[in-house]
C-alpha cells in the first residue's frame, strides 16, 4: 500500500466515524455513508491519487427538526487558519446554519480558534483532528451506553429526584464522549452500564 492508498484508507475511516457521530447526535444520515466500502470511497473522493477533502464536506438535518442543520467541513490545510474558518462562517450565515463540525488534518492556529470563540454562541463550531476520528470511541468495549437528555427529560429527572444541576456528577465539554455527542454546558447525559444484579445501572452527568 503506497502513501496515497494509506491516506485514502485513513480518511475513509474518519469519514465513516463522522457519519456515525452525526447520526448519533440525531441527524439524518444515509446508511450507505456509514457503511461506505473503501473502494467506493476512493471512487467518490480520490482525484489524481489524492483525497479531495473539499468534496467530503456535507450537510445534514435533524430527524425531528428539519430546520436544524449541521455542516460537516473537512479542512484541507494541515494547520487551519482564519481563511477557511471565515469561509465556513460565510456559508453558515448565507444558508442559516448555526452548527458545524470542522475536521482538521492536524492543528488549528490560535487566531482561527479565537474567531470560532467570537462566533459563539450564535454559531457553534466543534473542532476535531482527524486523529480523533480514526475510531468510534463509543464502540469501545469499555465505554458504556450514553444518551444525552432533552431539556424536558432533564427537567423531569431533576424534579423526580429533587436535585439541582450542581448536585449531579460532572462531565466537561472537552471529555471525548461529551465532545462526540456535541454536549454543551447545562446538558445532562444518561450513562447506562450493565449490572449483574439489576440488569443495568444508570447514572447521570452534568456538563459544566
Amino acid at each position: 500500500m503506497d502513501g496515497g492508498d494509506r491516506e485514502a484508507a485513513r480518511l475513509w475511516r474518519v469519514f465513516r466515524t463522522v457519519n456515525e457521530m452525526v447520526r448519533d447526535r440525531g441527524y439524518v444520515v444515509a446508511q450507505r455513508d456509514v457503511e461506505i466500502p473503501l473502494d467506493e470511497f476512493k471512487m467518490n473522493y480520490v482525484k489524481g491519487g489524492v483525497v479531495d477533502r473539499h468534496s467530503m464536506t456535507f450537510l445534514v438535518t435533524m430527524e425531528d427538526r428539519p430546520s436544524d442543520s449541521l455542516l460537516v467541513f473537512f479542512a484541507e490545510d494541515e494547520s487551519v487558519g482564519i481563511k477557511p474558518i471565515k469561509k465556513i462562517a460565510e456559508r453558515m450565515a448565507t444558508q442559516n446554519i448555526f452548527k458545524a463540525i470542522v475536521v482538521i488534518p492536524k492543528t488549528m492556529t490560535p487566531s482561527a480558534k479565537k474567531v470560532i470563540q467570537e462566533m459563539a454562541p450564535k454559531y457553534n463550531i466543534d473542532q476535531f483532528a482527524e486523529s480523533e476520528l480514526l475510531v468510534n470511541i463509543t464502540k469501545h468495549v469499555l465505554v458504556p451506553e450514553h444518551e444525552v437528555l432533552s431539556d424536558s427529560e432533564k427537567k423531569t429527572l431533576l424534579e423526580r429526584y429533587r436535585l439541582k444541576e450542581a448536585q449531579l456528577p460532572r462531565i466537561h465539554p472537552t471529555d471525548p464522549i461529551a465532545k462526540y455527542y456535541g454536549m454543551k454546558r447545562g446538558q445532562v447525559v444518561k450513562i447506562i452500564r450493565p449490572s449483574e444484579t439489576a440488569g443495568k445501572y444508570v447514572t447521570y452527568r452534568y456538563c459544566f
